[in-house]
């Protein structure tokens, strides 16, 4: 293949399913986005559990994000390999993902408990004295676990792009060409006088 550095057309370089498995079961953050009732997007860091297919976060029901996403389910989440802890595999995928998804809320004791024990695991892997610390730290009455299913992937996987615009990616491995990159960006360099890619 020949070398690129077209680097304005991205959407080319997404994730296999195994790839996102990884990347978000590897990842020790994402950062949670949703809509303030007076129109604001507004984002925080946490630390999140990957399981059946959602992402899986814990605040207390008195912060703002509880009412907002009450208000309005429909969140979005960033998850990067940049948050890898440091012994990673370099096998691992790289680059990140934003999801757009719907959120719902869950205050069961089953939920809990599970949830609970996978989230201290995933912060202290190396001891069961920070686990069951952290595990403490969850298990408070204020707190509520969002899930969030995912809608749409929007993914950017570094390491296909790095062997793309290095001429050695196969046709193969690249995504399909989305819109955004073929009838969109194709109007704004026309806009600009620029022609067509």
């Amino acid at each position: 293949m020949a070398h690129t550095h077209d680097h304005e057309i991205v959407s080319i370089y997404p994730f296999t399913d195994v790839e996102v498995d990884q990347l978000f079961a590897n990842a020790g953050e994402c950062v949670l986005m949703w809509g303030t009732k007076d129109g604001w997007p507004v984002g925080v860091t946490h630390a999140f559990v990957w399981r059946d297919g959602k992402l899986w976060i814990t605040f207390a029901a008195h912060r703002h994000r509880a009412s907002a996403i009450r208000r309005d389910n429909r969140v979005s989440v960033n998850v990067s390999s940049a948050s890898y802890r440091p012994d990673a595999s370099p096998e691992l995928p790289t680059g990140a993902i934003t999801v757009k998804g719907t959120g719902e809320f869950f205050e069961d004791d089953e939920t809990k408990k599970w949830f609970y024990a996978a989230l201290a695991r995933k912060v202290s892997p190396d001891s069961a004295e920070g686990e069951a610390a952290f595990y403490s730290l969850l298990d408070s009455p204020l707190r509520v676990i969002l899930a969030v299913t995912p809608v749409k992937k929007i993914m950017y996987n570094s390491k296909t792009a790095g062997a793309h615009m290095a001429g050695v990616a196969s046709e193969d491995q690249l995504g399909e060409r989305l819109a955004v990159d073929k009838d969109r960006m194709n109007a704004e360099r026309a806009r600009r006088g620029l022609p067509p890619r």
